[in-house]
């Protein structure tokens, strides 16, 4: 059953405008085009996140942004039309406490790695280091048999969701790839550093044989910059608005 409105915590200014900057940032850095979306959990109710609606992601404006309960059904702010995909987040927050951001996308880059048999994508440097654990692959048909390609259901999102398991990256054949962070920010720098390690692994791997970054400097590296999220925002932030 829906919540009433009047029981729904208001959202800060200061998360709104952080989750309009960062569809513009993931808009900006080409991650996102007209499609793809990105949101944030509530910070006052654990039960709630935050999305644009229906919108192309360089548009969103804080008045876009509606509440929604992890079922993914609207509840404040409503909208005359919401993302299709939007049982993507509601899904994982369900089964990931600790994540606070999602972001969904179709960046070019990763397209070839979610479909190629036989090739992973790998960390080649170290801004990519958190990929060191692995990334899977969701095959929707192993999920739902033959589809349109969207994740549209409850069903579908959970199963995307628990082939994306502890990890901060999931990529999606024929689709696109979805990622997840502690924070807004996180998320926005994996999302962007992830496309990117795809761009610099494919032109590696036309030149030879690649040397990966081991599991230890992996772990190390991801630990460093995750020090280092405000400095990046900063910098996307004033290419961005």
């Amino acid at each position: 059953m829906s919540r009433a409105e009047a029981d729904i915590p208001a959202p800060d200014p200061a998360l709104l405008e952080e989750l309009v900057v960062a569809n513009r940032i993931l808009a900006q850095q080409q991650v996102v085009d007209a499609f793809g979306h990105i949101s944030v959990r509530h910070p006052r109710d654990s039960g709630l996140y935050l999305m644009a609606r229906h919108l192309a992601p360089g548009l969103v404006t804080a008045e876009d942004i509606v509440i929604f309960d992890l079922d993914s059904n609207p509840l404040r702010n409503l909208a005359p039309r919401y993302y299709s995909e939007r049982y993507i987040h509601g899904e994982i927050y369900k089964l990931r406490p600790e994540v606070h951001s999602v972001v969904h996308c179709h960046a070019r880059p990763l397209i070839p790695f979610g479909a190629a048999k036989g090739v992973q994508l790998q960390p080649i440097y170290h801004m990519s280091a958190f990929l060191g654990r692995g990334v899977p692959v969701f095959e929707i048909r192993e999920a739902g048999g033959m589809t349109d390609m969207l994740v549209r259901t409850a069903e579908l999102g959970r199963e995307l969701g628990m082939t994306l398991g502890e990890l901060p990256v999931v990529l999606m054949r024929g689709h696109g790839a979805t990622m997840v962070g502690g924070s807004i920010k996180e998320a926005v720098y994996r999302a962007i550093y992830t496309a990117e390690n795809a761009v610099l692994q494919m032109e590696a791997m036309r030149l030879g044989d690649v040397e990966f970054l081991a599991r230890e400097e992996a772990e190390l590296a991801t630990a460093y910059m995750g020090t280092t999220f405000e400095r990046a925002w900063a910098h996307w932030k004033r290419l961005a608005t």
